[in-house]
């Protein structure tokens, strides 16, 4: 179960939605640890002249925090970044970086690793995904998000109905005016679990099929004749990003927590997986046939 699959008024992503404040925090951590490594720094020497520690440090180079401009200005200085444009640009950076995204009306009912996802979420130019359980969370129906959100959740009725809005904002991703490429690879499982019942059920394989025929969203299916292509672990979600300077992320949901990996060596493993996982999987023709076909028996 991933990208919040347990767990909104408005229109559609605008472009400046798509930057994200949580793609922004990375980009701009990303560029004081390149300059802090040129100037042959430590963490702990550059906390100083922010009175910080090396863990506040690790938290602003890896995005995990907002900025203060006062830091930020101190760590440009410190690393000879003084000319105007340049340190004004940087200084710019930061401050959009600590706007709230629209996600963030929702910080009451969402769990700080959600919320990291759901920035990044947003700021992704392609997003691939793996689904052994259930439909993915960005093409869900209301009905269907519901029954997976009330059976993963100890929540009341407005808890679970705020959950559900969240994730039918979320959606709106796929239908901004530049929506990042949507590459999803289930297991047949998925369309043959009943959840919620026949209607239900109908209804979320006919807005599986509807969605398939948008050609930014691309949905193969696994079916269980295929052991070949069965991956290795559970679900997992791969983020890419158009920024150069910001690497691929693997989030990997759990029941109460979330991993991030974005070293090399981990995301090519999950790059490798996900490419076996579509070279096996019927193709998109094929895959929307099935899920047609299992669609008319129920």
């Amino acid at each position: 179960m991933s990208a919040g699959q347990h767990g909104d008024p408005g229109g559609p992503a605008s472009d400046q939605d798509r930057s994200g404040p949580t793609a922004l925090r990375l980009l701009v951590g990303t560029q004081l640890r390149r300059l802090r490594e040129a100037s042959g720094l430590t963490r702990e020497a550059a906390a100083e002249v922010i009175r910080g520690s090396g863990a506040k440090m690790s938290r602003l180079e890896t995005g995990r925090v907002g900025f203060k401009r006062r830091d930020v200005a101190d760590l440009l200085t410190m690393y000879g970044v003084t000319d105007g444009p340049v340190r004004e640009a940087m200084l710019s950076l930061a401050e959009r970086a600590n706007e709230p995204g629209w996600w963030h009306r929702y910080n009451d009912i969402m769990p700080d690793w959600l919320v990291t996802y759901v920035g990044l979420e947003q700021a992704a130019a392609i997003i691939r995904c793996y689904e052994t359980q259930f439909v993915p969370g960005l093409l869900q129906t209301e009905a269907y998000a519901q029954t997976v959100i009330d059976l993963g959740q100890a929540a009341d009725a407005d808890e679970v109905k705020q959950r559900v809005a969240l994730r039918m904002h979320r959606q709106q991703l796929l239908d901004a005016p530049q929506p990042p490429d949507y590459w999803a690879v289930v297991d047949e499982a998925v369309l043959r679990r009943n959840l919620g019942g026949r209607q239900v059920m109908r209804d979320q394989l006919d807005y599986v099929l509807e969605a398939s025929e948008r050609p930014n969203i691309t949905v193969q299916v696994v079916p269980f004749d295929r052991s070949d292509a069965a991956a290795v672990g559970g679900p997992f979600t791969l983020l890419h990003f158009a920024e150069p300077d910001l690497p691929d992320i693997v989030y990997l949901e759990q029941l109460t927590s979330a991993l991030y990996l974005d070293k090399r060596v981990d995301v090519e493993i999950y790059v490798k997986i996900v490419d076996r996982l579509a070279a096996g999987a019927l193709t998109p023709r094929r895959s929307t046939a099935l899920i047609a076909s299992v669609r008319d028996s129920l």
